[in-house]
C-alpha cells in the first residue's frame, strides 16, 4: 500500500498531538503507529522521529529506544525528548546517560537541553556537571533564558550551594515565582529558616503565585523549627488566600509539626477529618509521634481504623 504524498505531513501532526498530550494519548499513538505501518510509511526518517518522540512524551522507554536506535538522524531533538521523559520519571542517572551519549556523539544542544540535565545534576548531587552547565549557558548566551537559571537555582540548592543559587537568583532580570520557589527550597534543605520565611513574605507582599510546592517548603520549615503557631495559619490559608487545595504532602507536613510539639490528639483529628486516601508516609509521621509521646490509645486507634491491626 503506497501513501499519498500529503500523508506523511498528516500523520506528522497526528503524532504531535499525542507528544503534547502526554499519556492520556497512548492508546491513540499505537493505533496511529500501527496505521503507519500499514501505510508503510513508519520507517520513513521524519515520521520515525515523530514517533520516538512520542513514545518519549507517553514515557514508553523500551519503544523509545528501539526507535532510536534505528533512526538514520539523530537531532538534538530526539535526545532531549529522551532526557526530559527519564527526567520526569525521575530516572535522573539515565537522563545523564543520554546526555552524555550526546555530547560524544558530538550533537550540539540548545535551550531546551540543559534544564532537565541540571535537575539530573541537583538530585544526584552531581555540582562538578552543574557548574560545567551553568559555564555552558553564559557562553552559548541562554542566560536571559527563565527556565535555564530556574535549573540552575534549583541545581545549586539541591547540592547545598547556596550562595551561587543566590548569585544567579539576583542576576537575573525576569523571576518567575520557580525562581523564588526554587531558592526557597534550597534555602530550607540547609535549615535557614529566616531566609525562608524571608522569601515567602515578600513573595506573598508581592501578590505572586504561590503554588503547592512553596507552600510545602514553608510548612516543612514550620516543621523543623517547631513553630506550630505560624504552621496553623499557613495550612489554614492555603485554600481561601492561595488557592491551593491542601495535598498528602501538606497534610504530612502538619501531622509531623503538631506531633513533635506533642499535639497527637490534635493530629489524629487533622487526619480523621481528611478527605483524600492516606499514604504510608502520613501513617509514619502519626505513629512515630504517638511512640515519642506515649500515646498508646492514639496509636491503637489508628492501627485498628487505617492499619487493619486488632
Amino acid at each position: 500500500m503506497h501513501a499519498r504524498p500529503r500523508t506523511i505531513p498528516f500523520f506528522a501532526s497526528l503524532l504531535d498531538e499525542c507528544s503534547s498530550s502526554k499519556c492520556k494519548s497512548l492508546h491513540k499513538l499505537r493505533q496511529i503507529h500501527a496505521q503507519t505501518i500499514l501505510l508503510n510509511i513508519s520507517s520513513h526518517s521524519f515520521i520515525r522521529t515523530k514517533l520516538l518522540s512520542a513514545y518519549a512524551s507517553c514515557f514508553q522507554m523500551r519503544e523509545a529506544h528501539i526507535l532510536f536506535s534505528f533512526a538514520s538522524r539523530q537531532p538534538t531533538f530526539l535526545y532531549n525528548s529522551l532526557i526530559r521523559a527519564y527526567t520526569s520519571l525521575n530516572q535522573f542517572s539515565e537522563s545523564l546517560f543520554i546526555f552524555h551519549h550526546m555530547i560524544i556523539a558530538q550533537k550540539p544542544f540548545d535551550i531546551l537541553t540543559l534544564p532537565p540535565v541540571l535537575k539530573s545534576c541537583g538530585q544526584l548531587s552531581h555540582v562538578t556537571l552543574g557548574r560545567q552547565l551553568h559555564g555552558a549557558i553564559l557562553v552559548n548566551g541562554y542566560s536571559s533564558d527563565l527556565a535555564n537559571n530556574n535549573s540552575l537555582i534549583s541545581m545549586y540548592g539541591k547540592c547545598g550551594e547556596l550562595e551561587c543559587a543566590k548569585k544567579v537568583f539576583d542576576e537575573m532580570s525576569v523571576r518567575s515565582y520557580v525562581s523564588w520557589s526554587a531558592l526557597m527550597t534550597g534555602y530550607e534543605k540547609v535549615g535557614m529558616a529566616f531566609q525562608v520565611f524571608d522569601l515567602f513574605e515578600k513573595m506573598v507582599g508581592m501578590g505572586m503565585k504561590i503554588d503547592g510546592v512553596t507552600l510545602t517548603t514553608v510548612l516543612t520549615t514550620c516543621s523543623r523549627e517547631g513553630l506550630v503557631e505560624k504552621g496553623k495559619e499557613v495550612f489554614e490559608m492555603m485554600e481561601e488566600r492561595f488557592g491551593v487545595k491542601p495535598g498528602l504532602e501538606h497534610y504530612t507536613c502538619m501531622v509531623d509539626l503538631l506531633g513533635k510539639a506533642g499535639l497527637v490528639e490534635e493530629a489524629e483529628e487533622l487526619v480523621l477529618g481528611m478527605e483524600l486516601e492516606k499514604d504510608d508516609a502520613l501513617w509514619n509521621a502519626l505513629l512515630t509521634a504517638c511512640r515519642i509521646h506515649g500515646k498508646v490509645e492514639v496509636a491503637e486507634r489508628v492501627e485498628r481504623k487505617f492499619v487493619g491491626r486488632s
